[in-house]
């Protein structure tokens, strides 16, 4: 019986790693390169992303005033003391912080704005190493990934005002209210990214079903519970006492749950009927 060669150049059994191992491979498959070329690839869609991101963030930067506007429309009317009649406007600590704030700002709506280019980026990287069933899968998940992640972003946004309203007027008899732009965008980026993560709970579900880790049956027996479960995580989620947010976030994260039992049961009868086909 031959052996394999224990005098394998250590990076070329990297690369063999990458390209599925197989010592039969088609050298011309694109999938076939060694570690040095897979890192090479890599760089590129790496330098190719950032430079999305830059060329988003520009535009970004170019229409900061609108984005601005946009970002600060949850605050209540009268919120910051020292805006008096002229607006409400956010506070400053240091001279460069309301440019190094716009700079943020711009960047993580460019980053926003690039993300399908780097999603697509990502899935160039990986597709030559993925089996044929695998791609039918990962197209799909990365679409719907995107859609759920912006429109549990959209969501946030719109139930935002909810605790800050609350969190300002709470205190607003015994405390002079001064919000920093770097308190607020901290706050709206957790806040919303909270919304966004939580919006991915039909995909992670429907991922683990197809793994084998759970069934759509034992979604359904264990109901009850998950829903008290993510009711209790909603309260916890949101910031404040109001109660419009853990309402409208408890609410989401049921009707996703839901969706991801038909999520989980459509992908079931599918690879059942490519089974029975095959």
């Amino acid at each position: 019986m031959a052996t394999r060669n224990v005098e394998e150049d250590p990076l070329e059994a990297l690369g063999n790693l990458f390209s599925g191992g197989d010592e039969n491979t088609d050298p011309d498959d694109p999938s076939a390169m060694t570690l040095v070329e897979h890192l090479e690839e890599l760089r590129w869609r790496i330098f190719k992303s950032l430079i999305a991101i830059v060329v988003f963030s520009i535009v970004a930067f170019i229409f900061h005033v609108q984005l601005m506007n946009f970002l600060t429309w949850p605050l209540p009317p009268g919120s910051n003391v020292l805006a008096g009649h002229t607006g409400d406007k956010l506070v400053v600590t240091g001279v460069g912080e309301g440019f190094t704030t716009y700079l943020l700002v711009s960047l993580a709506f460019g980053f926003l704005g690039a993300l399908p280019v780097i999603l697509y980026q990502l899935w160039a990287f990986i597709s030559p190493g993925l089996y044929a069933h695998e791609k039918k899968h990962a197209v799909p998940f990365i679409i719907a990934g995107l859609v759920l992640f912006v429109a549990g972003l959209a969501l946030g946004y719109v139930v935002l005002q909810y605790p800050i309203h609350w969190l300002i007027n709470f205190a607003s008899d015994n405390f002079t209210t001064l919000i920093s732009a770097g308190n607020y965008f901290t706050f709206i980026a957790y806040f919303m990214l909270a919304f966004g993560i939580v919006f991915e709970i039909p995909l992670v579900l429907t991922f683990l079903s197809i793994i084998g880790m759970i069934t759509a049956e034992t979604l359904t027996r264990k109901r009850a519970v998950v829903h008290v479960s993510m009711w209790i995580a909603a309260t916890v989620l949101t910031p404040g006492a109001d109660p419009y947010s853990p309402v409208i976030l408890g609410a989401a994260m049921s009707f996703l749950f839901e969706l991801s039992i038909i999520f989980i049961k459509v992908s079931q009868r599918m690879r059942e009927r490519n089974e029975a086909a095959a």
